[in-house]
């Protein structure tokens, strides 16, 4: 069974993208979704952050993500040992997922699949983009956070023409008709190629 990969910047619109996949009955993964409910359900996991991070990690036994990303947001050494943490945790989880699934390929959104080297495991990769005052509009609408913030979340991740040389498709994401279209050629592609 064949993966595709799918990333693209924060407020790209890779979740809009992954249901229109799921629109075409394709299985999707999203890692970011997965690696939440592991910070919240895998034991092993949370006595790793607090080591990590300090108990305020943690709230009631739920993850406090403010306090976290406030850390890691400012301390790429942290960010990469929280990275260390979470990533196998997921690998194990798309692992056995994928080994369930019955599919011509399946959809594997992960936000930094390039800068971790993800990519590598996947068939094909596609990238999502979309333009930087959109991306920020929409960030602003869906997190309420200040163009301060999410630009300091943006400067952690790759650029779109760095991620882009890397991919094996491209899809703008700003007029959701023209990306759900966008989405339909390339699954007739990925059929035609399976």
């Amino acid at each position: 069974m064949k993966i595709l990969g799918l990333t693209g910047g924060i407020g790209s619109g890779k979740t809009t993208v992954a249901g229109f996949f799921r629109e075409l009955g394709i299985p999707v993964f999203i890692a970011d979704v997965e690696a939440k409910k592991i910070m919240e359900e895998d034991e092993r996991v949370k006595i790793q952050i607090k080591d990590l991070l300090g108990e305020e990690a943690y709230l009631d036994d739920f993850p406090n993500r403010k306090y976290i990303a406030a850390q890691v947001f400012n301390d790429k050494d942290q960010l990469e040992q929280l990275n260390a943490i979470i990533h196998p945790a997921v690998g194990r989880k798309f692992d056995s997922w994928k080994a369930e699934q019955e599919a011509p390929y399946v959809v594997y959104e992960a936000a930094i699949l390039f800068e971790k080297g993800g990519y590598k495991k996947c068939d094909y990769n596609l990238l999502v983009t979309a333009p930087l005052p959109e991306k920020l509009k929409r960030l602003q609408k869906r997190d309420n956070s200040s163009s301060e913030e999410i630009k300091a979340r943006m400067n952690h991740q790759w650029s779109d023409e760095k991620k882009a040389k890397l991919a094996d498709f491209v899809i703008e994401n700003f007029r959701l008709n023209e990306t759900r279209e966008a989405v339909r050629r390339l699954h007739k592609t990925l059929l035609e190629s399976a």
